[in-house]
């Protein structure tokens, strides 16, 4: 083994979040401890992502394995470092179990990276998990640890992508704008122009909602008109509600932290467009609540994953009750819960689907890895439209964080395409008493 690498010893957490992870680490070596194996025996079977992950993980060692041992360095490959398995060795000079407790992984796996600072005191050895508490651990002791930076963006430019106020444009712009509602672009966005971006025109007291469409580089008006009962109360829910109705933008995704409206304009655009697909699914990740396992919830399957669904359920039944009993959009809605041609559904319980003539809704995207949202949109086939929504700063998960979530990540890699479209959410229109806690608490 080359001197000066450094060696990278992976937990369990971080090959469940990124199952190619053990090749992301250019030219330096990379360990897993024994007890990462035993772990990933435990996640391998069910359907769920880290399952796959766990399964694709193995299979991947499996292969490394194919010409001998694993306790001796391995090349893996062109260009990177070096692999082995870290046996459960006891360092001479600090024992992680003997300082903490005896029998948990986390300290196994500390062990295992103090082991290795003694047996390569030439290479910089670091601990790598999405593991914030088992990083303070083990810096306690002396061991380099940090978070697994690949597919982390910055979450504070992500909103570059989002709508942006262009001030002093010329009044006869925004006037053409408004009347004949486009107007040719000729430098007019300056440097914010973004495809598919959404721009407030402004000078002084005139001002024009506006749509920058590439396809024909013109800027395009847009209205707040209501939408299956629905009227944006702002201009990003305009925004929101022009993107969720245009055909040639394939996927959105709405951020926004409570109460600005993401689920229910997603909804009520899906209930608007009901004839131009065959299904619409509004789908969101479970998270138990106090680390509890849905198995151990009463009841049956229904049962147990109808208290995550509830607030889907809850913007249905608002949008169902603009209208009265008798009338025709409130008998559609009934007769496509009756039918099945829209359904709220646990995001589990459509993996492996191929999502084909579907306005497909994700919600709570912030809860997804970006392996997860990239695995639901290449789900996607003909005719499909998919809406991601959620707050990136709201994380309900333990190893992701506003920098590393699948919507940030989705938000960041896809801006400027064709197909995509972002619109952050600012204002909230839930209530008067939800903006207060939203701005103070």
């Amino acid at each position: 083994m080359k001197k000066n690498k450094k060696i990278f010893v992976l937990d369990t957490s971080v090959l469940l979040h990124d199952h190619q992870a053990i090749t992301h680490f250019k030219h330096n070596n990379v360990a897993v401890p024994i007890t990462v194996l035993e772990e990933l025996d435990k996640f391998k079977l069910g359907n769920d992502t880290k399952n796959f992950s766990a399964r694709e993980v193995i299979r991947f060692i499996d292969k490394l394995s194919a010409g001998g041992g694993l306790q001796e360095w391995i090349s893996l490959g062109s260009n990177l470092g070096e692999f082995k398995i870290v046996m459960e060795y006891n360092p001479k000079t600090i024992d992680a179990e003997k300082i903490y407790s005896q029998g948990k992984n986390d300290h196994k796996i500390i062990n295992s990276a103090l082991f290795l600072k003694e047996q390569e005191p030439k290479n910089e050895v670091v601990l790598v998990t999405k593991d914030i508490n088992l990083r303070i651990k083990a810096k306690a002791l002396g061991v380099m640890a940090e978070d697994y930076e690949t597919g982390k963006v910055d979450a504070d430019d992500i909103t570059s992508t989002s709508s942006s106020t262009i001030e002093g444009v010329d009044s006869d712009v925004i006037r053409e704008v408004f009347t004949r509602g486009w107007i040719a672009e000729n430098g007019i966005l300056k440097d914010k122009k973004i495809n598919n971006g959404y721009y407030i025109l402004k000078n002084g007291k005139s001002s024009s909602l506006a749509f920058y469409n590439q396809q024909n580089n013109q800027i395009e008006r847009i209205e707040k008109e209501f939408v299956y009962g629905i009227k944006p109360k702002n201009a990003e829910q305009a925004f929101a509600f022009h993107a969720l109705l245009n055909p040639h933008i394939k996927l959105v995704a709405l951020q926004g932290v409570a109460g600005t409206g993401k689920t229910l304009l997603a909804l009520a655009a899906a209930l608007e467009q009901d004839k131009s697909f065959n299904q619409i699914i509004l789908a969101r990740p479970i998270v138990p609540l106090s680390n509890k396992d849905i198995g151990f919830l009463p009841g049956d399957a229904n049962d147990k994953i109808s208290p995550y669904m509830e607030p889907l359920w809850d913007n249905l039944k608002f949008i169902k009750s603009q209208f009265g009993e008798n009338e025709k959009k409130h008998k559609a809605i009934v007769e496509m819960q009756e039918s099945g041609k829209i359904i709220i559904t646990p995001l589990a319980f459509i993996r492996g689907r191929s999502l084909s003539n579907i306005m497909f809704i994700v919600d709570e995207a912030q809860n997804l890895t970006p392996h997860e949202v990239k695995t639901i949109i290449t789900r996607a086939g003909e005719n499909t439209k998919i809406i991601f929504t959620g707050d990136v700063h709201q994380i309900d998960t333990p190893y992701l964080d506003e920098n590393s979530n699948g919507l940030a990540y989705l938000i960041d890699k896809l801006k400027g395409q064709n197909l995509f479209s972002h619109v952050k959410l600012e204002k909230g229109e839930r209530s008067e008493l939800a903006n207060l806690a939203n701005e103070l608490l």
